[in-house]
């Protein structure tokens, strides 16, 4: 036997065990399992795979990846699922209780990651800091996760609070509203009300009629000033209101005192309606207009400014001064004027002034204003700006807007307002060039409107409504007229794309600078 040489053992003794392999566990240093400990954290499943549990790391990469792919399937191809979903006070529970699910194994598979990957005898030092580790990852996952389930629990308390379902005199709430039309025709309304201010008046009155096809959208405004409004021959508003719309004084007859007034000199007329004022309106727009009027949009310009600043702002051009503040009847100047400039930035408190100022200006200005308004808006509300500021727009919007939309029609909507984002807008401006509004032709009011929403959809247009009692001209202006609505191409349609009219004209621009700033109550 050489020296050195292991000498064979007694007889009937067993061999010597030659020293175990080391395991992963402790042939990995601490600061490779914090390494992999991090990975499996954005790759769930990933740092247990490395630890040598392969089944459990298996499932959890599993899950994560179809988590991913079906993430990129809502936000691409599947984006109209969730939206619609995100209208649904029921799936939005589902969806916190999902998230929070989701977030409780992600916590859990980084915490037995670390776990398997662990050295057995890590110093105290390693022991703090792997936990502070740990607590870092588990907070990153944990914060989005309650982010997420806020925000759903906002957008569920702002479906529950706008979309109420209430009672209403002029839409049936059912599946499926839409039902295969080939538009649909929402009366916005901008009721100006707040302090000071004795009820509301809807100054503003656009009918939004869009094709549900192609999204694209005609914009129809209504003088604030146009007078005898019609209802639908039959009703009991068309009884009492044989001439059209009248309650005493020609002011508190006008199309903006509707609203206000009709409920109170006829209380229970339309049966039982949470918003009579608004039902009201919606008959009478629709037979001056000869569309059918599906449902309203009310938006109280006295919370506009705040839908206004939780989007940030929003631009548009001016071409001329726009007064600020003043009242035309009393001959209180304005306070100050919004100077002329392209791309002008607004916060919600000069965007106010920019909708409402009409000192010296007509109303048509106004209303070609509140247009452009309208369009900075749908472009200011980027899906970035959306999920950004979305707990200030929907406190804001909580205050401001009211509608008889019923959740069940939210389903249809979703596909169309995706479709108008990027149609084509038109405006039909009903002013003095077109009509006169003390005495409106509403045969003529309705071959517009037929005109423009057939050009609009690409078809030919189709009959309106026959003009009834109160359809006053001006050589009758408590007249009566009928008779079918003359057919395209019989009278000239002032339709116009909204981008012309909202542009900046640097021509009208310093035409009005050189004639200088009009004079103000303060200097």
């Amino acid at each position: 036997m050489s020296v050195g040489s292991t000498p064979p053992p007694p007889d009937g003794a067993a061999p010597p065990e030659s020293p175990a392999p080391a395991s992963p566990e402790r042939s990995r240093g601490f600061g490779a399992a914090l390494g992999l400990t991090v990975v499996g954290a954005i790759l769930p499943g990933t740092a247990l795979l490395a630890a040598g549990r392969r089944r459990l790391g298996s499932a959890a990469l599993v899950v994560f990846l179809a988590l991913v792919v079906g993430g990129i399937w809502l936000a691409t191809a599947g984006r109209v699922t969730a939206i619609r979903a995100a209208l649904h006070p029921a799936q939005l529970v589902w969806v916190v209780v999902g998230v929070g699910v989701v977030a409780l194994l992600w916590v859990l598979v980084i915490i037995a990651g670390y776990r398997a990957l662990l050295p057995r005898r890590p110093g105290r030092g390693q022991h703090l800091l792997g936990g502070l580790v740990v607590v870092l990852l588990v907070g990153a996952v944990v914060v989005p996760a309650v982010d997420v389930g806020r925000l759903a629990l906002i957008q569920r308390g702002l479906i529950s609070s706008i979309f109420t379902g209430g009672r209403s005199a002029t839409v049936v709430d059912k599946p499926n509203p839409f039902g295969g039309k080939e538009r649909v025709n929402v009366l916005l309304l901008g009721g100006d009300g707040g302090k000071g201010r004795e009820g509301v008046r809807t100054d503003t009155v656009i009918v939004a009629s869009i094709d549900t096809h192609s999204g694209n959208t005609t914009l129809i405004s209504l003088p604030r000033n146009l007078e005898n409004l019609p209802f639908p021959p039959g009703s009991a508003l068309a009884a009492a209101y044989p001439k059209g719309f009248q309650d005493g004084s020609e002011s508190e007859s006008l199309l903006n005192a509707v609203y206000r007034n009709g409920p109170v000199q006829h209380p229970g007329i339309l049966g039982p309606t949470d918003n009579p004022g608004a039902d009201m309106l919606k008959l009478g727009v629709g037979q001056a207009t000869g569309l059918t009027i599906d449902y309203f949009v009310l938006i109280n310009l006295d919370g506009f400014s705040k839908l206004v600043d939780a989007l940030g702002g929003i631009t548009v051009n001016v071409n001329y001064y726009v007064p600020i503040g003043g009242e035309p009847t009393l001959h209180i100047l304005p306070d100050a004027y919004i100077a002329p400039g392209p791309n002008q930035h607004m916060n919600g408190a000069r965007a106010l002034d920019f909708t409402r100022g009409r000192f010296g200006l007509t109303d048509y200005l106004r209303m070609a204003r509140q247009r452009c308004v309208i369009q900075a808006i749908v472009k200011a509300a980027d899906p970035v700006t959306l999920l950004r500021k979305y707990q200030a727009l929907a406190n804001s919007t909580k205050d401001i807007v009211s509608t008889d939309i019923p959740q069940s029609a939210l389903d249809s909507f979703v596909s169309v307002a995706l479709r108008v984002k990027n149609a084509q807008i038109r405006s039909l401006v009903f002013d003095a060039s077109v009509i006169n509004p003390a005495y409106p032709d509403y045969n003529r009011i309705r071959a517009l409107v037929a005109e423009a929403v057939a050009s609009s959809s690409g078809s030919a247009p189709t009959t309106a409504a026959p003009a009834t009692t109160g359809s006053a001209s001006p050589s009758s202006a408590a007249g009566t007229t009928t008779g079918a609505v003359p057919t395209t191409g019989s009278v000239a349609n002032p339709v116009t794309n909204l981008d012309d009219a909202c542009v900046y004209d640097p021509v009208q621009a310093a035409k009005a600078i050189a004639a200088g700033e009009p004079p103000t109550r303060r200097r």
